[in-house]
């Protein structure tokens, strides 16, 4: 029964650990990147339709919501939605706009984008579109790959970098690990102390407070370990 509670608790929505201000910068560089994203392809290619596609507003909720997320980084977007749409249009032309087709294109996307380092889950969505998206997109054929998809996650990416730096963002993320001090009695850190970290962060981190603490919990485990052997 215990277990039932806890497994029920779990669909609990997750506190957003982030700075106040963070709620305003977030839509407000969404909606310009996207913004912008749409005018330029508006006036590179002359048409708004299909150069704007969907798969774009995720990658913005990645870019400007969670940009210290791996998933939101230059080479994800680039590389993840360029790979996606170039291995989805060889699917198509090859196999046709199916459904088998379609979670064909994705499953090998996502395997190619893991081992590339590039995992960006909008990829997934522009994989689809490529498919899927009906006699608009297919006709383009590989003119696909390079715009829309291209020249929209170019632009996005380049209104993430400069809006991100002009509301002093660390974008694109990088960590800056601390010369570890050793203590002969640390303090061990409690939940409070872990949530306290987030929120001085300033930044939303794509990770549970939880998990956080269980991999310092393991960390502490393995350093204790590594200690006893070398004594």
């Amino acid at each position: 029964m215990n277990s039932f509670k806890i497994w029920l608790k779990s669909f609990r929505p997750q506190p957003m650990i982030v700075a106040p201000s963070e709620l305003w910068w977030s839509p407000v560089g969404a909606g310009l990147g996207l913004l912008v994203s749409y005018l330029m392809s508006l006036f590179f290619i002359g048409e708004s339709n299909p150069w704007f596609i969907a798969p774009m507003g995720a990658s913005a909720i990645l870019l400007f919501a969670a940009p210290a997320s791996p998933l939101a980084q230059p080479w994800s977007i680039i590389g993840g939605n360029t790979i996606a749409a170039l291995i989805a249009v060889i699917c198509q032309l090859t196999l046709g706009p199916t459904g088998l087709t379609a979670s064909i294109a994705v499953a090998i996307t996502i395997g190619l984008m893991m081992r590339l380092r590039c995992l960006h889950p909008p990829g997934g969505a522009v994989a689809l579109t490529a498919v899927l998206g009906g006699p608009a997109i297919t006709k383009l054929g590989f003119n696909f790959v390079f715009a829309p998809v291209l020249l929209n996650s170019t632009i996005l990416l380049i209104m993430a970098l400069l809006f991100n730096k002009a509301i002093r963002r660390n974008y694109p993320h990088h960590t800056t690990v601390k010369p570890t001090i050793l203590v002969q009695d640390p303090t061990p850190i409690t939940h409070e102390d872990v949530l306290a970290a987030l929120y001085q962060n300033k930044e939303y981190l794509d990770i549970d407070e939880g998990d956080i603490e269980s991999i310092l919990n393991a960390a502490e485990v393995i350093s204790k370990n590594r200690h006893q052997k070398a004594n």
